[in-house]
């Protein structure tokens, strides 16, 4: 043969070899292309898609997570012809390592093909893949796309598969580490398999003997496994926040778990269930989800907490619904996806709740946190959500709390409504303080009552918490009204002790009287606000009761104590020589009632009553009891000048009393049966007006009529004795027996606890009988 036909020869048989090479290629390429079109395995896609035409084609875009894998493992085999051997050193086996490069290519093609036939779907329908042809342009593709467009319905996954022919010779251990690492996860767990078998095979062959190379071996299978199994759950973790990167893959995650968990109890493997793990890393994506949530501080955001937490509500349902959407068609139904993720949400919301229990201290955020739990959680705006419906209407939605979470969040709820009631309360007494004592302020008027607001504070502030309360639950409401009346019984003490602290220098000027008025007024306002929860918590109102009626007595007992004071030497110069010639310490005493008659006015039902009745008895007694005293004698028939005064004197305090509404009418008649009694000219007609006095003051006895007679002028003689007599008869009449009954009854005493002092000589208290005998025997 010629050199020439040899050249030719040569060129030929080159010729031949680069077309065999490149049909190879082709055909490799087009297994690829078909088996692609065909697998309803697709990364990236939920499950089978069938048109409402029954065609069983929908157009999708084509994956870039099945192109990438798979350019990746065409590229270990398309080298350059210098590189020729180190392509082929990359891709042989460590246990065949003369393996053919176009073996390993011919087998690493029917490898891809049968994993992307690596599940079966419900009724076996295939999803068809479009994809971007070779020399078609953009504009076609999107003309074909826009040509059809059918209505999509995802179908779940089948729960059985058929696992394919596992490789004759698996990838060695960095190849399949690397493949793990690109997340070529199908051909990774197919090569693992493999690699797995042939350690079984070996260790049933070695037994108890087992070699280094075996055990290097399982050291190997043990990290790769490791490796497989991070990366799988990473996949899943992610697969929320990532849904368009880590879709696809859940399809080889869900199909790996099964296989494993099937081959548990083979050797080579890793420990614990596979299927655990997923729940875990679903777990754990949902944790790292919650705990991404923004979440600021207190001091920077009051509402802090109620921010955060419709955040974390919107949350649950955005994820919720990309699970029911599109997570859940790349599981088999065995996996309870929807499930898994609202089971894995309240576990990891009751971890997340009780770290937002710890950080909550204000009021305001222990409500947000109740009401979250209570009424929001539950309801239409995070698990009831209608965009989660149908798949919520076997789900629970309720949080299963730890046992006594509830308990804690509710005793701190209340415990806090305490401490902010005392630092309210508190804060009131400096505002007083502030606004009203040290300014020397007087008290505004309302309904012409001296008032002061703060019994109007405390009450929307107790109204406001029970009310929120309320909206809870009763029970928490009513530990609330205990928690408010528990802090509440104690306010009128410190306020009394605050009040005498920085009011009593003002004593005795009006301002201080009308701050006493201002406080009887608003304490008896608040019980009548606190009156209100008596149904539901009488014990404690009761004992608020007994608190205010302390507060109010002594501020009675106060003004009482003042104008008693500031008349008493007024009264001890009445039934004297001076008073019968001159007004000037009646008129001071009118004037000082007149004054406390204003502050009656001012005082709200019934106190205004009760004070002014308190004092209208006391200014009688004593006006009435200088007659007791014997301090002066009406003489020289100055007895009539006298009756007339005190008739007088006495009609203006009665009329003073009775504008001011005293409850002591019984005390009206009384001046004027003393002034019937010492005015009477003719002393025999004094007998004629005791029955009428007794009537009314049955507790009247002969030593106040001796007072009132020694008053008169009448010291001694035998009218005296005779008017002694008949007031003794009379006192033992059935109707003075009846009224002094009546009057033990109802404790209206005014003459028994009068002090009298009588100065007559040895005959004055000597009977009228007596004194007939010793006339007689003379």
């Amino acid at each position: 043969m010629s050199p020439m036909m040899d050249a030719n020869t040569a060129i030929h048989d080159d010729e031949g070899a680069a077309k065999k090479m490149v049909g190879v290629l082709e055909t490799f390429r087009k297994s690829i292309r078909m088996a692609a079109e065909k697998s309803p395995l697709l990364p990236g896609q939920r499950g089978l898609k069938v048109s409402e035409s029954g065609s069983g084609h929908s157009k999708a875009p084509p994956s870039p997570s099945v192109t990438s894998p798979l350019k990746t493992v065409v590229a270990l085999f398309q080298t350059k012809d210098d590189d020729g051997e180190k392509g082929r050193a990359m891709m042989c086996s460590k246990t065949e390592p003369n393996m053919a490069p176009l073996d390993s290519l011919l087998k690493k093609g029917a490898s891809i093909r049968r994993s992307l036939k690596f599940a079966s779907w419900k009724d076996k329908k295939q999803e068809a893949f479009v994809g971007v042809q070779e020399g078609a342009s953009k504009e076609e593709v999107k003309e074909n796309v826009e040509e059809e467009e059918v209505e999509e319905v995802w179908e779940e996954m089948e729960e059985t598969y058929t696992l394919p022919e596992l490789p004759h010779t698996p990838l060695s251990v960095m190849q399949i580490n690397k493949l793990i690492e690109m997340e070529v996860l199908e051909e990774a767990h197919l090569n693992l398999l493999a690699l797995r078998v042939e350690f079984q095979q070996e260790w049933q062959r070695c037994g108890q003997d087992s070699s280094m190379e075996l055990a290097k071996k399982e050291k190997d299978l043990s990290i790769l496994y490791a490796d497989l199994r991070h990366k799988l759950m990473s996949i899943v973790r992610t697969s929320v926040s990532l849904p368009s990167r880590n879709k696809g893959l859940l399809v080889h995650v869900a199909r790996i778990v099964q296989e494993e968990d099937k081959r548990a109890q083979e050797p080579g493997g890793l420990q614990g269930s596979w299927m655990d793990a997923w729940r875990e890393a679903v777990g754990e994506g949902v944790r790292e989800k919650v705990e991404s949530i923004h979440l600021e501080q207190s001091h920077l955001n009051a509402s802090w907490l109620a921010v955060h937490l419709g955040l974390l509500g919107k949350a649950v349902v955005e994820d919720l619904e990309m699970v029911k959407r599109d997570i859940r068609w790349s599981y088999p139904p065995s996996f309870r996806v929807f499930s898994t993720y609202v089971e894995s949400y309240h576990a990891t919301i009751r971890q997340h709740l009780n770290k937002l229990l710890q950080q909550a201290t204000h009021l305001k955020d222990l409500y947000a946190l109740l009401d979250w739990i209570v009424h929001r959680y539950h309801s239409e705006r995070i698990m009831g959500s209608p965009a989660l419906q149908p798949d919520m209407k076997d789900e629970n939605p309720d949080l299963q709390l730890d046992e006594d979470f509830l308990l804690q969040l509710t005793e701190k709820f209340c415990t806090t409504v305490k401490e902010e009631m005392k630092a309210f309360l508190d804060r009131l007494i400096e505002l007083e303080n502030e606004d009203m004592w040290t300014s020397r302020q007087h008290p505004d008027k309302e309904e012409d009552f001296f008032n002061s607001d703060f019994h109007m504070d405390i009450w929307t502030k107790v109204k406001g918490n029970v009310v929120n309360a309320r909206r809870i639950d009763a029970q928490l409401e009513q530990k609330v009204i205990i928690s408010c009346l528990q802090e509440l019984k104690d306010f009128p003490k410190r306020f009394d002790a605050a009040f005498q602290q920085y009011c009593s220098p003002l004593r005795p000027q009006t301002l201080w009287s009308e701050y006493h008025v201002t406080y009887i007024n608003s304490f008896t306002a608040l019980l009548h606000h606190m009156e209100a929860y008596e149904h539901q918590c009488a014990g404690l109102v009761e004992t608020l009761k007994k608190e205010v009626m302390w507060l109010l007595y002594k501020l009675l007992q106060g003004l009482e104590d003042q104008f008693k004071e500031e008349v008493k030497p007024y009264l001890r110069r009445m039934m004297t020589r001076k008073w019968l010639t001159n007004d000037d310490d009646f008129n001071q005493l009118f004037t000082r009632t007149e004054l406390l008659s204003r502050h009656c006015d001012a005082m709200r039902p019934p106190h205004g009553q009760v004070l002014a009745g308190r004092l209208h008895h006391h200014v009688m007694k004593e006006y009435v009891g200088q007659l007791m005293k014997n301090n002066y004698s009406c003489k020289n028939r100055k007895h009539e000048k006298a009756a007339a005064t005190m008739r007088a004197q006495c009609s203006k305090l009665r009329e003073l009393f009775q504008d001011m509404r005293s409850s002591e009418e019984w005390l009206y008649p009384v001046g004027d049966r003393l002034s019937d009694i010492i005015g009477q000219k003719d002393k025999a007609d004094i007998k004629n007006h005791l029955q009428s006095l007794l009537e009314q003051y049955p507790d009247f006895s002969s030593t106040h009529l001796t007072a009132v007679l020694t008053f008169r002028g009448l010291l001694r003689g035998r009218e005296h004795q005779q008017i002694l007599l008949r007031l003794r008869q009379l006192r033992k009449t059935a109707a003075i027996a009846t009224a002094l009954k009546d009057c033990d009854d109802k404790h209206r005493w005014f003459f028994r606890s009068m002090e009298v002092t009588v100065h007559t000589d040895c005959l004055s208290n000597v009977s009228f009988f007596c004194l007939t005998l010793i006339r007689h025997r003379r």
